[in-house]
């Protein structure tokens, strides 16, 4: 049976499809064309086939293929033998199409092409059946079984002056739309199947499920001695996670990748966010045609393919493009020029990094190149020859070259391009590519001239102090207890970081409690591992970085100064005054509008949300550019919804509604305490939090003198001294932003601008509704609580701080045994009774204790 790429069966997930492979390639420098290039590529693809994977068939690999500059010579001939057409170089396109093996199906998709291909002023001059040697190639049973019926379309310009740019973005629009309508609106049994390689009248790229040696065996075209190309760049796949599949193996149609892109949810959200924002001068009204730009079912690298190509062809430079989407780290690199970090600072108004482990090569036929993640975990080494070659790999050792030959030899290094210019054939080091693009605009003075931050609307706090009765109803009601205090709260303050424990926790998981659980312990944080390293946040502490851009974000395609106005905050655990000067803004035409996310018991949860996310996109559709979600006004008679499930069904309706760059979201919250805490909200969207009510506790132990002392120290550029409550409260925030940097590290993820959005978490025990209302696209294996129960926990907690019974006012916090073993408090694996069954069958070897 042939699994379809979106199938979910069992544990397994399609969403956590990422590879961990094997790249190189070959290119002449000067844009000669030769068939050597093509011999040594096959050649480097075979002697990486240890980096490849293969199923227990040895023949049926994960896919392996090879991207070349078009073959012209090789390709008129073949249109003059198979349609009596002599095409002209540069005037035609050739791509290798994956169709449906039923006969209806793909005659249905081929007309389906040529008519769209119509539309774009492009002319079908014919199919050919691609020439493929299954036996030669000894394919194994399971990628015979998966094999698509695999044809070359030759597309020739049809319009009326010919320019080569334009034709290739002809190309893209027809090749996207008609992937968009066959794959995921046709009907069809096969859409799956359905799968354009490439379509370009610069590249062709030839893959499959293949193992490597099998590549050059299986595409006869790759033999012949005339089809000739000046760079050839080929991949062998190790999918982690993931099963195989034709179209998923690589070169994908601009780049190769090895690694994984740890953030790919938040960039696939963010794109998607985007849509909304997008004016094309290019494109034009056409644009709408590219959408959805990331096109579902891909791994992260066809993700992060999709968007490299929709920023090339919509008029940036493909170096250009690829720093955007992997920036070095910039933010507390010293050796770093000003202009440089104007830059990149500017860039990250537009984008957010792709952040993970990652070597990519990259192509668009008149360049090449490569560059590494900002952390430099992925190894890449390269060599330039004295007959005007340049070959890079994976590894080294993947060609014979003679040591005489080789004038020049290196590595990739963290966050470093180099590229090769076919067109002036010149090998462009780091500052070649991006010293240029820095002088392109005046980025300092816009960055200067248009962003801002607090100190600028910076207005003092009147918001209220809670007396100690209020406070404690206030704790109460958020779930507070005495353990929260005493082992999380407190120790954060003395210590300035988050507190340690030992022995895992044996609590019973939150779906099981008999307790009013916070939803916040139904997520599970992931982890990097295997091939995935974490990063080390303290001792890698430069690549590591909280500051963020927030507010409405401009037009992604068409960059002006206008982008960087918007608020830099360096810390996103905002203090109570940032929060007030936030809540009142009216700044240069940033406006801000605060939603209540409290309710009656009167009014149901779900309903509530959705009043709360409809409030949201009238306040977007209304010119807000900041939304503050709080729970502020809970009362006697007003429950707080979860900040995290309002946060979370806020953010996923406006990126479903392509409106969620236009304003940010900021989360003014009791509930939020423990670094697990701000790390959810942050990963389903929040822009920046201010924790109310934990900094109201603090202040008040601190005058209570509960808490005594903090090992907090001020940096030498803070000047302004603190009183006695400031310092409670910036040791505070200096304890989470600790934690958050932690646990980004993790997950080998070093900016917040990437973390964000990205739901590096999975839930345990939620419901398929309560996922699909607040936590989209987050994984939920069992199942669990609806949105009634979350309601009753929700009224059951508030009635703890204003209960019914008011002659019997609570005057002390719950203890549940969180953290500490109680008699009548929470579920633990480690219990008495479980200890001395333990010790009694160890002892008298008493089985029916044991």
């Amino acid at each position: 049976m042939r699994l379809k790429k979106d199938s979910n069966i069992g544990l397994y997930d399609s969403r956590f499809e990422k590879e961990s492979c094997g790249l190189g390639f070959v290119a002449q420098i000067n844009k000669e064309p030769s068939h050597q290039n093509i011999k040594d590529a096959l050649t480097i693809l075979c002697n990486m086939d240890h980096r490849g994977a293969r199923g227990s068939e040895p023949n049926s690999g994960d896919g392996a293929g090879i991207l070349t500059g078009m073959p012209y010579t090789f390709f008129a001939g073949i249109s003059k033998e198979c349609f009596g057409v002599y095409l002209e170089e540069g005037r035609y396109a050739v791509g290798n199409i994956f169709l449906p093996n039923e006969g209806k199906e793909r005659e249905f998709c081929k007309k389906s092409f040529e008519e769209i291909c119509c539309e774009n002023e492009l002319e079908i001059i014919g199919w050919r059946d691609l020439p493929i040697d299954i036996k030669k190639a000894d394919i194994g049973p399971s990628a015979l079984k998966a094999i698509p019926k695999i044809e070359q379309v030759f597309v020739k310009d049809n319009s009326s002056f010919f320019n080569q740019e334009d034709f290739e973005r002809r190309l893209y629009l027809a090749r996207k739309k008609v992937s968009n309508h066959l794959r995921v609106n046709s009907g069809l049994d096969e859409a799956d199947l359905f799968y354009i390689c490439s379509l370009s009248s610069k590249t062709i790229v030839y893959k499959g499920m293949l193992t490597c040696d099998q590549v050059g065996n299986f595409f006869s075209d790759l033999t012949e001695p005339d089809y000739a190309s000046h760079v050839a760049m080929v991949h062998s796949r190790f999918s982690t996670n993931t099963f195989p599949s034709w179209d998923r193996a690589m070169p994908n149609r601009f780049m190769s990748h090895n690694g994984e892109i740890n953030t790919i949810q938040g960039n696939i959200n963010w794109m998607k966010a985007r849509e909304g924002n997008m004016e094309s001068g290019i494109f034009g009204d056409r644009l709408e045609d590219l959408f959805p730009i990331i096109e579902p079912n891909c791994s992260d690298s066809g993700n992060f393919d999709n968007v490299l190509e929709f920023l090339t062809l919509s008029g940036r430079s493909m170096e250009e493009s690829v720093l955007m989407m992997v920036p070095e780290a910039w933010q507390k690199k010293k050796t770093i020029s000003k202009d440089r970090k104007a830059y990149y600072e500017f860039q990250s108004n537009l984008m957010e990094p792709w952040d993970g482990p990652a070597s990519i090569s990259f192509t668009n036929g008149d360049a090449i190149g490569a560059i590494l993640d900002r952390n430099g975990l992925r190894p890449s080494r390269y060599y330039v020859t004295s007959d005007n070659r340049i070959i890079m790999a994976s590894e080294v050792g993947v060609l014979d070259i003679p040591n005489e030959k080789v004038i020049k030899k290196g590595r990739l290094q963290p966050g470093k391009i180099f590229l090769i210019d076919f067109n002036k054939g010149k090998l462009l080091s780091d500052s070649d590519v991006k010293d240029p693009l820095v002088r392109e605009n005046p980025y300092r003075e816009w960055l200067h001239g248009n962003r801002f931050g607090f100190r600028k609307i910076k207005q003092l706090s009147n918001d209220p102090l809670y007396g100690k009765e209020e406070l404690l109803k206030r704790m109460r009601a958020f779930g507070y207890t005495s353990e929260t205090l005493e082992f999380m709260l407190f120790p954060m303050v003395h210590d300035l970081r988050d507190p340690l424990g030992s022995m895992g926790n044996d609590t019973v998981l939150a779906s099981l409690s008999d307790n009013h659980r916070l939803i916040y312990d139904y997520f599970k944080q992931r982890f990097a591992q295997v091939s995935n390293p974490s990063i080390d946040s303290i001792r890698e502490k430069i690549v590591m970085s909280l500051e963020c851009y927030i507010g409405p974000e401009g037009n992604l395609l068409e960059p002006g100064e206008k982008h960087a106005n918007r608020i830099l905050v360096e810390n996103p655990i905002l203090t109570n005054t940032a929060m007030y000067a936030l809540k009142h803004l009216n700044y240069l035409n940033h406006r801000s509008k605060v939603i209540d996310i409290t309710y009656t018991k009167e009014v149901g949860l779900n309903e509530k949300i959705d009043e709360i996310c409809s409030a949201a996109e009238e306040s977007v559709d209304n010119g807000i550019g900041f939304i503050v979600l709080s729970d502020r006004g809970m009362d006697e008679s007003r429950t707080p919804i979860s900040a995290l499930m309002a946060c979370g069904a806020v953010h996923h309706h406006l990126v479903k509604s392509a409106k969620r760059s236009k304003a940010a979201i900021v989360v003014e919250t009791g509930e939020a305490r423990e670094v697990h805490h701000f790390c959810l909200l942050f990963g389903y969207g929040a822009d920046a939090i201010n924790p109310y009510l934990a900094y109201e506790i603090l202040m008040q132990a601190k005058a209570e003198n509960v808490i005594k002392h903090t090992h907090y120290k001020r940096g030498p550029e803070n000047r302004v001294p603190l009183d006695e409550y400031e310092e409670v409260i910036d040791a505070y925030r200096q304890a989470v932003v600790k934690g958050i940097l932690k646990v980004m590290g993790k997950m080998g993820i070093s900016t917040l601008q990437s973390y964000k959005g990205a739901q590096i978490f999975e839930a345990i025990g939620l419901s398929k509704e309560v996922i699909d209302k607040c936590f989209d696209g987050t994984v939920s294996k069992v199942g669990g609580v609806d949105l009634d129960t979350i309601q009753l926990e929700d009224l059951r907690r508030h009635s703890l701080g204003w209960p019914d019974d008011k002659s019997k006012p609570s005057t002390d916090l719950p203890n549940p045994g969180d953290f500490h073993w109680r008699s009548e408090g929470e579920k633990k694996g480690w219990n008495p009774e479980t200890v001395w069954s333990l010790q009694l069958a160890a002892r008298t070897n008493d089985e029916s204790a044991y």
